[in-house]
């Protein structure tokens, strides 16, 4: 059945990388005034007052979508085809998530096309071929014969996600520049996701006369999600407001590219741990250190860390704020604690397959 068109906005979920669920519905609540009704493994659904363009704006999720119906009530076995067949046909107010979705994303001139995605993780005793055919199905009288599916650049995408007895169905809103930034035109081997780095500069409580600084900065994801966030493309402070480095060179050549769209940067080739800056002059630091596999060998991380942080140590202000990316918890911890930092916040992800921790650190002081 159709919503009248005073009916409060329909739900909406966002799918998000395991591990940042929290932040990720800290933006919701406090940039769009939403209210999260539930999060699982990689999904946040929540409502927002109003269906609008502010949903693409979000940094910290890959993905937004109407949501058509959702439950974690699914058996793992073969029967649920027949759920999300039904499901999908009889749960989902279609006509009015169209009309949502045309008001933010415009139908094309011409013949409309469309796109079916299911993802599926987890051990069940059906494939994700099945579960997308089973979606197709509950669609049949949803999509006009007048539609064309491609495989790419659709008009509009109705996914299906699984995850273990949790299931979200709906329409997506955002394309892949919310997860692929459109800044990123340099890229190095490694290169820290832009929602996680986006995730890490909420942590980092930046505000606006703040200085940032990322001793390793890479490509510059760091760096250009917190010129992304503030807005400083449109500001007309002439001084930079984020400071970056890198040892490699050709590293700081790509994260020179990135930024010089988002606003003003202080770049520079050096050693992490041999700062050319004056004691207590950072406001925040954010950085992704190597993991072990990007060093020489493991042993080289905890040595590594010392030195970093008794630099890190050294340029930031006291009472401030270290947000780090690592792989290694423990030499992490032991680093810390020789500068007599506070451990603030940590949050367990997994980067490139591998498992991660993103660190919140504050360094003592008023």
């Amino acid at each position: 059945m159709s919503r009248s068109s005073n009916a409060a906005p329909p739900a909406c979920y966002a799918l998000v990388h395991p591990g940042l669920e929290a932040i990720a519905a800290e933006e919701i609540e406090r940039d769009l005034g939403g209210e999260v009704k539930k999060t699982g493994s990689g999904i946040v659904v929540f409502r927002v007052p109003e269906i609008d363009e502010r949903l693409l704006k979000l940094r910290t999720t890959e993905d937004v979508f109407l949501l058509a119906w959702g439950s974690d009530q699914l058996t793992h076995r073969a029967e649920d085809l027949e759920r999300i067949r039904r499901w999908t046909a009889r749960e989902a107010s279609w006509p009015n998530l169209l009309r949502l979705h045309h008001a933010i994303r415009p139908k094309p001139k011409g013949r409309p096309t469309y796109h079916l995605v299911a993802q599926m993780e987890g051990q069940h005793g059906y494939l994700r071929r099945d579960a997308r055919k089973a979606l197709a199905q509950g669609l049949a009288d949803t999509v006009p014969d007048s539609w064309r599916p491609v495989e790419e650049n659709a008009a509009v995408e109705f996914w299906l996600t699984i995850h273990g007895a949790q299931a979200v169905c709906g329409l997506r809103l955002s394309d892949r520049s919310m997860r692929h930034r459109t800044y990123k035109l340099e890229h190095r081997p490694a290169s820290l996701r832009p929602t996680i780095g986006a995730a890490m500069i909420r942590l980092a409580e930046i505000r606006p006369r703040h200085l940032v600084l990322d001793p390793m900065c890479g490509a510059g994801t760091l760096l250009a999600e917190r010129l992304a966030a503030c807005g400083l493309a449109r500001s007309a402070k002439p001084q930079a407001a984020v400071w970056g480095g890198d040892i490699d060179f050709s590293a700081v050549r790509a994260a020179a590219v990135n930024l010089r769209r988002l606003g003003p940067s202080l770049l520079t080739c050096w050693d992490a741990t041999h700062l050319p800056l004056e004691g207590a002059s950072v406001d925040r630091l954010v950085s992704n250190p190597p993991f072990g596999k990007q060093l020489s060998s493991p042993d080289a991380v905890g040595p590594l860390y010392q030195a970093m942080l008794r630099e890190y140590d050294r340029v930031l202000r006291p009472g401030s704020l270290a947000v780090l990316l690592v792989s290694d918890a423990a030499a992490l911890r032991a680093a810390a604690c020789a500068v007599d930092w506070k451990a603030q916040r940590q949050l367990k992800i997994r980067v490139l397959g591998q498992p991660a921790v993103v660190t919140v650190w504050r360094k003592p002081g008023s």
